[in-house]
């Protein structure tokens, strides 16, 4: 059972009642992100491999030895979750990232082209976030409603919700364009090794400014609507209307008997 879907250990009431579904709500609430985007495992998994490229050539300067160390630690990274049975879906993530990164170095001779992809992945990302926001159905909100299990009803159903995903999606993206914007300039202008260096140390500030902002709105926003308990309580209502028309059904058969 995840912090998701613990019950609250005692009932309060009145005033005190409203704190303590307050605190509820944002320990919910810290959960989910903390589900959704890896926690610090996930974090760990996301720089590593570009941590050890860049020490490697920071080194010996060689783009092949400096590719295929950061390609081998993220599938024993990916290896380590298989045997442990957790989810490999931030894992997987980070080697598809790398193998793109190592096929375009490769290619090219070019050592800074390892970032290539990442790079463009975050711009594409940065868009993403605005333009879904802009029409209607913030990005982060599509990542989030399964998680929270509500799925898409805050579309429709939850305003204050809806408000709160967009200002969290604008958040995202304004934060990972100013990422790109001090990215890219230094992609032409830097060395390999301090660029290396300056994109291993943008890897995680940016993400948890963003991730703490998302907190901040959402803990202020209303509750999620859990869809999943509204089709359970509407499937058990089903059951219990069939379960009452067979026995008047059975009541009706067992007069007309008594009559006959």
């Amino acid at each position: 059972m995840t912090s998701l879907d613990k019950p609250t250990d005692r009932d309060i009431t009145g005033q005190d009642g409203q704190e303590g579904q307050d605190v509820t709500d944002k320990s919910v609430t810290e959960a989910a992100l903390f589900e959704a985007f890896g926690g610090v495992r996930g974090m760990v998994e996301t720089v590593l491999p570009g941590l050890l490229f860049v020490s490697i050539f920071t080194v010996n300067k060689d783009l092949h030895m400096s590719a295929i160390a950061a390609l081998a630690v993220s599938l024993v990274l990916v290896a380590v979750r298989l045997v442990m049975k957790d989810t490999v879906k931030h894992a997987f993530s980070g080697v598809f990232g790398v193998a793109f990164g190592v096929v375009f170095a490769m290619m090219t001779g070019n050592a800074k082209d390892f970032y290539l992809p990442g790079m463009l992945y975050t711009l594409g990302l940065a868009l993403a976030y605005i333009v879904t926001t802009l029409c209607g159905v913030p990005l982060i909100g599509l990542i989030l409603g399964p998680v929270f299990k509500e799925n898409l009803s805050w579309r429709t159903r939850n305003p204050g919700r809806k408000k709160a995903y967009a200002k969290a999606s604008w958040a995202w993206g304004l934060i990972l364009l100013a990422k790109c914007a001090i990215l890219f300039p230094l992609y032409w202008w830097a060395d390999t090794t301090q660029f290396g260096w300056v994109l291993v140390a943008l890897k995680i500030p940016p993400f948890l400014l963003a991730v703490w902002l998302t907190w901040v709105f959402l803990a202020k926003a209303p509750a999620p609507i859990d869809v999943f308990a509204e089709m359970e309580q509407a499937e058990r209502e089903r059951e219990a209307d069939r379960e009452r028309a067979e026995a008047s059904r059975s009541e009706g058969g067992a007069r007309h008997r008594r009559e006959v």
